[in-house]
């Protein structure tokens, strides 16, 4: 118990000024006296106690929850908000608590996104994924359409890492435009963040754009005792369980682990471990992103992974993003063969973590942009080596 002291201690201070804050987000909201306010924040009941005397129930689990990044109200995926007073409902379903609960009827409202925005300073709390109504859940919609089955715990995690996009929806903004012809009506369509629950699903899950005639990996099961998000990470702190891969593999780096005999990215180098072949592949997707939006779509294009919309113009070619009233330019020549490759791109780095959860989707994604681009540049593609 008195290894725990530290963290749990800390938490019973914090929380009297987080419940603190949070309610003062509500202040000035009409209540009548029958209208209780729904919870932002929630966290086990409790009462006076002195933790060094009296043990509490789950002390391991919230300490590790309180150090992990579902509880960092200051992290960009909870403040973003802040300065304007609330998360819009869409936004809110995956970024607090409380969204997340309307959405999925679990505090009492109808199924669906909130009916108004929500206010600001909820976190991934504890009934995000203990609530007892999420074992009603079977089925969750994903972007490209499809309703995937889960059970428990699970529709906590595939409902905030699914991503916000699909491949079909890069193919009804491209559908029946000329493939190298830059089109105004075209902006670059983001496939959102921490997509890992869509990555595993593969060409079933098609958050990718996946082109026509090629076939694709579907789920990619993994081996026991790896079956569920659960089984590599740890639910409170999310720290990836290494122990896992021992069963299987030499090393609990799973940067380190290969699965493949084969050199995927012209170098012939098996020793190394297949992230290192995804990273190579998508270089010289980003790359070549680089020189057909130079020479085909007629812009010098320069990307900055910190501010959205992430692809900028940059006319004079110096690496800089050509600015306006001081802002930087959005690139606006996009094609429709480079809106596909470009979302693929971002969508392999969308998932750190892909090389685990669907490594040769990844490759075959990225392969198949670079093939696609290769085209009207006249690049030598079978002279690259590379395998799909």
């Amino acid at each position: 118990m008195r290894r725990l002291l530290i963290p749990i201690a800390a938490l019973c201070v914090a929380l009297p000024a987080i419940v603190a804050l949070l309610q003062d987000t509500r202040e000035g909201a009409a209540q009548t006296a029958t209208e209780a306010p729904a919870p932002i924040y929630v966290m086990p009941k409790s009462g006076p106690f002195a933790p060094e005397q009296i043990a509490i129930p789950q002390s391991e689990y919230i300490a590790a929850w309180a150090r992990s990044g579902h509880s960092d109200a200051s992290s960009v995926s909870f403040s973003y908000w802040n300065q304007a007073g609330s998360i819009p409902p869409v936004c809110a379903v995956c970024h607090s608590g409380m969204g997340f609960r309307s959405f999925h009827g679990l505090d009492g409202s109808a199924p669906g996104l909130p009916a108004k925005p929500v206010p600001v300073g909820g976190v991934v709390d504890c009934e995000t994924c203990h609530n007892a109504g999420l074992a009603a859940i079977t089925t969750i919609a994903m972007p490209n359409g499809i309703s995937h089955p889960v059970s428990g715990g699970e529709a906590s995690c595939m409902t905030c890492h699914q991503g916000r996009a699909a491949g079909a929806t890069v193919s009804r903004a491209t559908d029946g435009k000329g493939e190298d012809v830059p089109d105004p009506t075209l902006s670059f369509i983001n496939p959102h963040y921490s997509t890992a629950a869509a990555t595993s699903l593969g060409g079933y899950g098609g958050m990718g754009y996946q082109y026509p005639g090629k076939q694709y990996s579907g789920r990619f099961l993994h081996a026991r005792p790896v079956s569920n998000c659960a089984s590599c990470h740890d639910p409170h702190s999310l720290a990836v369980a290494e122990q896992t891969c021992l069963t299987c593999h030499q090393s609990g780096n799973a940067e380190e682990i290969r699965i493949s005999r084969i050199s995927f990215d012209g170098s012939g180098d098996t020793n190394k471990g297949i992230r290192a072949d995804i990273d190579a592949n998508a270089r010289r997707l980003g790359a070549i992103l680089g020189e057909y939006a130079a020479k085909v779509a007629g812009v010098p294009m320069f990307y900055d992974g910190s501010r959205h919309p992430y692809f900028f113009a940059d006319a004079n070619g110096d690496g800089v993003a050509d600015l306006i009233d001081g802002k930087p330019v959005a690139f606006a020549a996009w094609t429709p063969r480079m809106l596909k490759a470009a979302y693929n791109w971002k969508f392999v780095a969308s998932d750190p973590g892909i090389h685990v959860h669907n490594p040769h989707y990844a490759l075959e994604l990225i392969y198949d942009s670079l093939q696609d681009l290769a085209g009207p540049l006249g690049t030598d593609f079978a002279g690259l080596n590379l395998v799909r």
